[in-house]
């Protein structure tokens, strides 16, 4: 099977500024990948890439890789959904990924089923099982919201009229809509 490779470039007002992650369990504004370069082009690789003109989108599919400067994504599949054409050129509206998404910057990973961003509200939503990790801090919930003008990002025991969070290895056991999470703390002299 042979591998497809592209380069997308997005104007800068479109690109992804950072991801915003860990906070207390408690919805609270964090911002990671503060010295994230969003004017940095994006580079797709895939096993198959179609593009669905008529429908105004571009799917790639198997071992999807996105990377923008030091910003990650990894899924089974992409859709990227634009408008405009090879005479009008084309602007990115919305990236749909699903199938084990991975957001991952050099210190932060954020992990779902599914993540939609949407580039015109500038807000990224994962869901389904999603966790939150940052070195031995790990949060889980079934949705987390990052909203890219405030700064601010949430996390809710359960996506929107789905499921609870994640049972995956090393989290606190099912999360049963909540949001569950664990904490370094430092370690400190005496008991």
């Amino acid at each position: 099977m042979s591998v497809v490779t592209a380069r997308v470039l997005l104007a800068p007002a479109l690109m992804l500024p950072g991801l915003l992650l860990l906070g207390p369990a408690t919805p609270a504004p964090a911002q990671a990948l503060a010295n994230h370069n969003s004017n940095a082009p994006v580079d797709v690789d895939a096993d198959r890439f179609e593009v669905q003109d008529r429908q105004d989108r571009a799917v790639f599919s198997g071992n999807v890789r996105v990377r923008q400067g030091g910003l990650n994504l990894d899924a089974q599949r992409l859709t990227i959904a634009y408008q405009g054409g090879p005479s009008s050129g084309v602007t990115i509206q919305r990236l749909d990924a699903s199938g084990g998404v991975t957001v991952r910057s050099a210190t932060e990973t954020a992990r779902g089923n599914f993540a939609v961003y949407d580039l015109n509200r500038r807000q990224i939503t994962m869901v389904g099982g999603v966790t939150l990790q940052q070195g031995p801090n790990r949060l889980n919930g079934g949705r987390l919201v990052i909203d890219l003008t405030t700064g601010r990002s949430v996390i809710d025991g359960s996506a929107v009229g789905g499921t609870s969070g994640s049972t995956a290895p090393g989290s606190i056991g099912s999360s049963g809509g909540r949001v569950t999470g664990r904490f370094q703390v430092p370690q400190r002299g005496g008991n």
